[in-house]
C-alpha cells in the first residue's frame, strides 16, 4: 500500500502510522504535550530545519492534533496547541518511552523523567483493558479476522 493511501485503510495501525508515522512528526507532538508551543522553540529543541518542522506542524493541525493559535500581532506569530485527540494519545506515548527504555537502552540520562502529576513518583506504564481489567500483552490477546 502507498503512503498516501494509509489514511484510509480499514486498519487503524495503518491510520495511525498515516499521521504519527515520521520520527518528526513524533517528536513535534511530543515537545508540544511537554508545553513546547512556539516554533522557534520546537526548532531549536528538535534541531530539525524550518522547512520540515513547517509540514509536520501542517500535518499535525490538519489531522486534529495540534491547534494554532496567535500570540503576537505584527508580525503575526502562533503557537500550537495540543488538542484533545493529542491529549488522548500521551498514553500511548508513556507506554512508547516504556518500551523504549526496555528495549532500546541508552547510557545517557533522558531529558525528561515522566511523573505522576499527583504524587511526583516515577509512572510505570502498563497497558489494560478497560472491560476485564486484564493486563494487555501478547499472551493475553488475540487478533480475529473480522467478517464484512
Amino acid at each position: 500500500m502507498k503512503w498516501n493511501e494509509l489514511p484510509d485503510e480499514a486498519c487503524p495501525v495503518a491510520r495511525a502510522m498515516s499521521v504519527i508515522g515520521d520520527r518528526w512528526t513524533l517528536l513535534v507532538l511530543r515537545d508540544c504535550l511537554l508545553g513546547i508551543r512556539k516554533f522557534d522553540q520546537l526548532q531549536a529543541d528538535l534541531g530539525i530545519t524550518r522547512h520540515v518542522l513547517a509540514e509536520r506542524l501542517k500535518k499535525l493541525e490538519s489531522a486534529g492534533l495540534l491547534e494554532r493559535r496567535p500570540y503576537q500581532e505584527r508580525p503575526t506569530r502562533f503557537e500550537y496547541r495540543p488538542t484533545q485527540a493529542a491529549r488522548d494519545f500521551v498514553p500511548v506515548m508513556q507506554v512508547l518511552i516504556g518500551w523504549a527504555e526496555a528495549h532500546i537502552p541508552s547510557d545517557k540520562t533522558p531529558p525528561y523523567r515522566m511523573v505522576s502529576r499527583a504524587t511526583r513518583a516515577p509512572i510505570a506504564p502498563r497497558v489494560v483493558d478497560a472491560i476485564t481489567g486484564e493486563e494487555i500483552t501478547y499472551q493475553s490477546v488475540w487478533a480475529e479476522r473480522s467478517e464484512d
